[in-house]
């Protein structure tokens, strides 16, 4: 690392030699996992979470997406800024060190304010290493095989995500009735503090990242009005495809967030018991959906068709409509099944859009446009889709009108990403 630091000091970063390549691309994949584990793992405690402190849907709405949004809504930017112009290994390893502290803190907190900041301080690592990381995947990879580079990232989210469900209820039935780890802690609480354990020593592993060269570099990175003014030159691809992504992560966002309590409410189920097939689903939906998506991204590209890396987003983001319904289904099957064919579309389109920015953007304002995507993503998915959920489900009926509004938030934001990126595929050059 001492060296690593001289070298950038005197503007000189050393290249990845190819053998360190897959290395590099698995300690990423495994650090977006630990961040996707980090955001997740309050879902499959929240109900019991929320009966121990007394919060109602709207609190817990606002502490699963407010809560998140807003930090990023506002450092999005500079830390996109700092992927674009400084040391990328360090600047994750900072992340990663945020959004383990943000568990920890989560683990001792007892007022309503207090699980906020913790959960703002966990939303800031988990959602702006994502950015980091693709600007780093892009640089250990060529233009033509960075759609199957990105798939470990889009696994590792997934990865992430489906240990959260399948651990955390677990460990939440396990503590329910063994010793806590700390005493007088209650199980849920017990949960987080083992995940944020787990967390710091997947953080440590991020000691042994090399920053790697930059490609395709034109110029210095330029000033941020400079950057922001050549993304709005680039409006009619941008903007189409800002509305498709954001709404697919509002539909996933609140499917991921509100699954768990429509199980225990209206299928009678506990976390112990849907906890590992969530997190096979989860998994499941992103193997299937890297897969697809990291091959659907570099066919696209590879073919006749202009904007073709963008085909398989919009027809993922079609596909998706059906699976909106699954909280509506008669059976836990049911829900599971149409759950897994949103979630993969999800993954789908996340992993196409990724690929398109790397591809279609330029590396000195590459991050910035993460960063853009991101302040959106954070702001409008994860800061309102949560709580349009709980109004739409009061406005039709109270708390036992939850899966309505979780089915008719997806449908409408399936519908929107539909159409947003297939305008993104007809605008791309």
């Amino acid at each position: 690392m001492a060296q690593l630091d001289a070298d950038a000091d005197a503007g000189v970063i050393a290249p990845v030699k190819r053998p360190g390549v897959l290395t590099a691309l698995l300690l990423l994949a495994t650090t977006i996992g630990s961040a996707s584990a980090m955001r997740t793992v309050f879902s499959p405690v929240q109900e019991v979470a929320a009966a121990d402190l007394n919060f109602n849907d709207f609190q817990m709405s606002l502490l699963q997406g407010l809560a998140i949004s807003i930090p990023i809504g506002l450092l999005a930017i500079p830390v996109g800024r700092m992927t674009d112009r400084g040391n990328r290994a360090n600047l994750l390893f900072g992340l990663a060190m945020l959004w383990t502290i943000g568990t920890a803190l989560s683990v001792f907190a007892t007022e309503f304010w207090q699980i906020f900041a913790a959960r703002m301080l966990a939303g800031i690592g988990a959602f702006s290493s994502l950015t980091v990381a693709i600007s780093l995947t892009a640089d250990l990879s060529s233009p033509s095989t960075r759609g199957r580079s990105l798939i470990l990232l889009s696994l590792g989210n997934m990865v992430g995500g489906a240990a959260a469900f399948a651990f955390g209820g677990a460990l939440l039935g396990y503590y329910a009735h063994a010793a806590p780890l700390i005493e007088g802690l209650s199980p849920w609480r017990n949960v987080l503090l083992v995940f944020a354990g787990a967390s710091l020593i997947l953080s440590l592993l991020l000691l042994t990242l090399r920053e790697p060269a930059r490609r395709e570099i034109s110029e210095s990175s330029p000033a941020l009005s400079v950057a922001l003014r050549e993304l709005w030159e680039r409006r009619g691809l941008l903007a189409p495809l800002f509305l498709g992504q954001v709404t697919v992560v509002m539909a996933d966002a609140a499917a991921s967030i509100w699954a768990a309590p429509v199980l225990e409410r209206h299928y009678n189920l506990t976390p112990e018991q849907f906890g590992g097939w969530m997190g096979l689903v989860i998994l499941g939906s992103g193997v299937i959906g890297a897969l697809v998506g990291g091959f659907a991204a570099d066919f696209g590209h590879k073919s006749k068709i202009k904007g073709g890396i963008l085909i398989g987003a919009v027809v993922a983001a079609a596909l998706s409509i059906p699976g909106a319904f699954f909280p509506l289904m008669p059976d836990a099957n049911g829900f599971a099944w149409l759950l897994l064919l949103l979630l993969t579309c999800g993954a789908i389109t996340g992993l196409v859009t990724a690929a398109a920015i790397a591809v279609l953007v330029p590396n000195e304002i590459r991050g910035v446009c993460l960063g853009a995507f991101i302040v959106v993503g954070a702001i409008i998915g994860f800061g309102a889709a949560p709580t349009m959920v709980t109004l739409i489900g009061d406005a039709i009926g109270g708390q036992d009108a939850l899966r309505y509004g979780l089915a008719y938030c997806g449908a409408a934001t399936s519908i929107a990403a539909t159409l947003g990126f297939a305008t993104a595929l007809i605008k791309a050059r």
